[in-house]
């Protein structure tokens, strides 16, 4: 229960820093992406900032034996680099050009209902399913 707990507060964390950086703006996003046009640098802080946080953060909890509300760490244990990888990062920032979301702040844009979230999020889900799909396919 605790866990959840946590992960709500979390998220909840999460996406009001979303709300308040202005990152559920899609024109926002796509103007940061816009470097030739109206470049917008702000995102450039708020993944700054974020980067900075999570880099302090992780040097202290890594100092525990264990985090809080779990028995032990819970890290990746593959770091190559493979085709599935790439294609996936490639397919991320093509919707991420196309659209000016990714998973998170499309999520914490529905409530707002702006332009094109629902049909974002309806096709991300998509997405998500096709590529299950695929991976256990072997594709």
């Amino acid at each position: 229960m605790m866990r959840m707990v946590a992960g709500f507060l979390a998220g909840l964390v999460f996406g009001l820093g979303l709300i308040v950086s202005g990152m559920a703006d899609p024109a926002k996003v796509l103007n940061f992406l816009d470097v030739a046009g109206a470049w917008d640098a702000s995102l450039a802080f708020v993944m700054g900032g974020a980067t900075v946080t999570t880099y302090i953060g992780y040097r202290i909890i890594w100092r525990r034996p264990a985090p809080i509300l779990m028995d032990a760490f819970d890290l990746p244990t593959r770091n190559d680099i493979d085709r599935p990888l790439l294609t996936g990062a490639a397919l991320f920032g093509i919707g991420w050009g196309i659209g000016g979301f990714c998973p998170g702040p499309a999520w914490t844009a529905l409530p707002i209902a702006a332009s094109g979230t629902l049909v974002f999020v309806a096709a991300m889900l998509l997405g998500i399913i096709g590529g299950r799909h695929f991976a256990k396919r072997g594709a």
